[in-house]
């Protein structure tokens, strides 16, 4: 296996994106703390991975909340004695023009993404050193032809890609590597934007040359592990699109 005698801590993975990175992980014989707001999502991730013969703890955070992530980070170390892979994906979305997105929604945002990976990769840190490998979720929404509704949400993903790249740079030498991931996955949000606005949802997956949207586990999940493994050793800074050649990055 990929990952064995590895142990993980993925934010966010009681369901979406985040359980499929989590699954995905466990099958490659990681250890995963599997972490969020909700105690009945994390266990049913957390049975997902017992029913495949793997190891998983659920453990109830609130990644807007240094305190809540201080206590998370000790109660997985208390557990599995260390920490291999940080996985940052949970992150409350501030969707909207600049007109209708609100302040307490944009900071809600800036505090579950760009500033929770801040203070998680930095509490990560001495446990990582040797041999560790953090990976963030952004996305490309800062890359769309058409930005209209998208400038908050687009605002703090591009703040997590530049504090990846920072620390790609300053802990390599350490042996921690830091990448992002810009995927599209069929997540709940997704799901409900799909089913809620049907004919945008087509012409948007109709600009997806492969014309689909991501698996969470199969397409995103499974990259995430080999990215993680001795595979990737030399892959380090990078943004790397899962969207099925949508983005270019350039």
């Amino acid at each position: 296996m990929l990952l064995d005698g590895k142990i993980a801590l993925v934010t966010g993975a009681g369901q979406g994106v985040g359980q499929g990175i989590a699954l995905a992980l466990a099958a490659e014989g990681a250890a995963v703390a599997v972490t969020g707001r909700t105690l009945e999502k994390l266990e049913a991730t957390c049975a997902l991975i017992a029913e495949r013969g793997g190891r998983a703890l659920p453990v109830v955070c609130d990644v807007k909340s240094t305190t809540s992530l201080e206590q998370c980070l000790a109660a997985v170390l208390g557990h599995f004695r260390g920490l291999n892979i940080l996985v940052n994906n949970a992150q409350e979305v501030p969707l909207g023009s600049l007109q209708q997105v609100t302040d307490d929604s944009f900071t809600a945002g800036w505090e579950s993404g760009p500033l929770a990976t801040f203070r998680m990769m930095k509490l990560c840190y001495p446990h990582l050193k040797g041999d560790g490998c953090i990976v963030n979720l952004a996305s490309s929404a800062a890359q769309r032809w058409d930005m209209s509704g998208y400038g908050a949400y687009a605002a703090t993903k591009e703040a997590i890609r530049s504090l990846t790249r920072a620390a790609a740079c300053e802990w390599g030498a350490e042996g921690i590597r830091t990448n992002v991931i810009l995927p599209h996955a069929k997540s709940p949000g997704l799901a409900w934007w799909i089913d809620n606005k049907p004919e945008e949802a087509e012409e948007f997956i109709a600009t997806i040359p492969q014309r689909r949207v991501g698996e969470c586990e199969e397409d995103i999940g499974r990259f995430v592990a080999v990215l993680c493994s001795d595979a990737s050793a030399y892959v380090n800074g990078q943004s790397i699109a899962l969207d099925g050649g949508q983005a270019n990055l350039g």
